[in-house]
């Protein structure tokens, strides 16, 4: 499984809406959107990585109060062995209504690779 449709399981969990790069529908009170940021190989042997290390910022957009959202979903995030890297307030955007928090996350997947498929 991918860590977006990981992020997406458990914002269906939540019964959060949620959209990839942008929320292309009419948008409701409350709702996520994901933005993939990296993609790095951690430390590795023999120049063969061994995990893949995606991280996502997830903007959590209310109309609302947003904080006990916010610690439920970095609690099922933690809980599915994510490792938060950040979180913060960005703005209240006073010409959509909308409260700004972002969450910042990664996690470690395996990357097998033959070494015969890289030569």
């Amino acid at each position: 499984m991918s860590i977006l449709a990981e992020i997406k399981t458990i914002a269906d969990g939540l019964f959060l809406p949620v959209e990839t790069g942008a929320f292309k529908k009419k948008p409701p009170d409350i709702f996520l959107v994901l933005t993939p940021m990296s993609d790095i190989f951690p430390q590795h042997a023999d120049n063969v990585p061994q995990f893949t290390q995606p991280e996502v910022r997830l903007s959590l957009y209310s109309k609302g109060s947003y904080t006990d959202l916010a610690d439920t979903l970095v609690k099922w995030l933690l809980q599915a062995d994510f490792t938060v890297t950040g979180r913060q307030y960005i703005e209240y955007e006073a010409d959509t209504g909308y409260h700004h928090y972002e969450i910042d996350v990664t996690k470690a997947y395996p990357f097998l690779l033959n070494k015969e498929e890289i030569q």
